[in-house]
């Protein structure tokens, strides 16, 4: 509803309020005082009409005591009248109607109202001696028809009061609706339009003139401040294309970095490995125990050195490699990870189960490089024990899928669990596990780059289990 008719139905609504209360209030006055006044006329009329009546009574002259009674057609409100003897017998009675009334048994003098009509009882006295008694019953129809005009008249009042309510409310709402409307519609040309240089017209100087003032008082900031997010945008967007340009750069700078580093120094790698297995191989005999052993340390040492550059090379490559998401049966996926690694144990007693692990969406190549990590970590870390127990699974979590691997192998102490997804970082000797110190790391950075987390939990000499999560979308 438009304001200008709320305003109009809030003045006619009160307008009514305060008349309909003020008639109801003159309504009951005038019944109040109609009763009191109707009790007052017929007590009067009784004291009147008992004070002829003595002499019929006194004489006991029927014929002038109905005379009496039927000057009673002056008053066209009494319906009934009654005159009894002082041993109350019915003396002479009045009636307007043609059925025959039933007088009731003589009782207090006093008068009251009974069914919608006024009825009393009067003593007839001579000289202070008890004559009789005398009824009267009296219709209120003078009051019915009385509060009737009064309700006509309160009526028409009501509603001349009402329209000329409706004219002023009409012609005076304006003075409150039109400045409200005028600013509603420069709010909404602000909304629609986003243009922050339009201004409301101020009318007159009360609550909504200072309404109006602030109101363009806040345009007038936001417009200023639009202006600055506008100008800042444009120096953020100009600065992120240099530094995208700047990264680009550097990213190029560090593939040719990359490439040199892995050409560079797999070109005397191989050189070192070539001529200690040519030395091993067609100088075996001139070599003492010590040389051959000293020949086997240079060939693995620069086999784990090629193997270092290539993880170095797969955990740079993968901070810039681009993620292809597909969804993929999980459990086909790591039954086919786990195929591939027990090809080379078949020589060890190894029970791995795989629990149900669902549809996931994720890049293939890069969930696989994880689950190789964390499977063969498993393998590995549990060599020394005779019965290998390896668990693989999955929980269902409020928009995320955990993953983990679960094995019986050596563990750890987890107060340096924070140094284990770290480069380099190895929390047993070389000598007791093999490794680089760089597949945990690539495993992170991985999840990371899928949203995920991965963490991990373990006992030293009781086993470790490590969690990964993916979103669930």
């Amino acid at each position: 509803m438009e304001i200008r008719k709320k305003l109009m139905m809030v003045i006619l609504l009160t307008c009514g309020a305060v008349l309909l209360l003020t008639s109801l209030t003159f309504a009951i006055s005038e019944f109040i005082t109609f009763r009191q006044t109707a009790k007052r006329q017929l007590a009067t009329l009784g004291e009147v009409i008992a004070a002829n009546s003595t002499a019929a009574l006194a004489f006991d002259s029927k014929e002038d005591a109905a005379e009496i009674l039927s000057a009673l057609k002056a008053e066209k409100h009494i319906v009934e009248a009654c005159l009894y003897d002082e041993n109350g017998n019915v003396f002479s009675l009045y009636q307007t109607g043609s059925a025959s009334p039933v007088f009731p048994a003589i009782g207090a003098e006093g008068y009251l109202f009974e069914d919608a009509h006024l009825v009393g009882f009067q003593k007839v006295f001579q000289d202070e001696k008890y004559l009789g008694m005398l009824y009267l019953k009296s219709d209120m129809n003078a009051m019915y028809d009385q509060l009737v005009v009064h309700g006509v008249i309160a009526s028409l009042a009501i509603i001349v009061s009402l329209l000329m309510a409706y004219l002023l409310s009409k012609k005076m709402q304006q003075s409150i609706s039109k400045p409200i409307l005028a600013l509603a519609e420069v709010a909404k040309i602000v909304s629609q339009q986003k243009d922050y240089s339009v201004r409301a017209t101020k009318v007159g100087q009360d609550e909504i003139g200072l309404l109006t003032d602030a109101f363009n008082q806040m345009l007038t900031q936001i417009q200023e401040q639009n202006i600055e997010i506008t100008s800042f945008n444009q120096k953020l967007e100009q600065s992120v294309q240099e530094r995208t340009n700047d990264l680009n750069r550097v990213n190029k700078e560090l593939e040719a970095f990359s490439y040199s580093v892995s050409h560079d120094l797999r070109a005397p790698l191989r050189s070192v490995n070539g001529y200690a297995q040519m030395l091993q191989e067609d100088h075996a005999d001139k070599l003492d125990k010590d040389g051959l052993r000293i020949t086997n340390v240079i060939i693995e040492s620069a086999k784990r050195m090629g193997k270092l550059i290539d993880d170095l090379l797969d955990f740079s490559r993968m901070g810039r490699q681009e993620i292809v998401k597909s969804t993929i049966n999980m459990d086909t996926f790591v039954k086919g990870v786990v195929d591939e690694l027990m090809e080379g144990e078949q020589e060890r007693h190894i029970n791995i189960v795989v629990h149900r692990l669902g549809v996931v969406s994720v890049d293939p190549n890069m969930i696989r490089q994880v689950w190789v990590n964390l499977i063969s970590n498993a393998l590995k870390y549990s060599r020394k024990k005779e019965n290998v127990y390896i668990e693989i699974g999955s929980t269902v979590q409020p928009g995320e899928i955990i993953y983990f691997v679960k094995d019986n192998g050596a563990g750890f102490n987890m107060d340096y669990a924070h140094k284990l997804f770290g480069v380099f970082q190895r929390l047993h000797k070389e000598s007791e596990f093999e490794g680089t110190g760089v597949g945990l790391a690539l495993s992170k950075r991985i999840i990371d780059r899928h949203r995920g987390r991965i963490w991990v939990d373990s006992k030293l000499n009781e086993g470790t289990t490590f969690f990964f999560s993916i979103p669930n979308q």
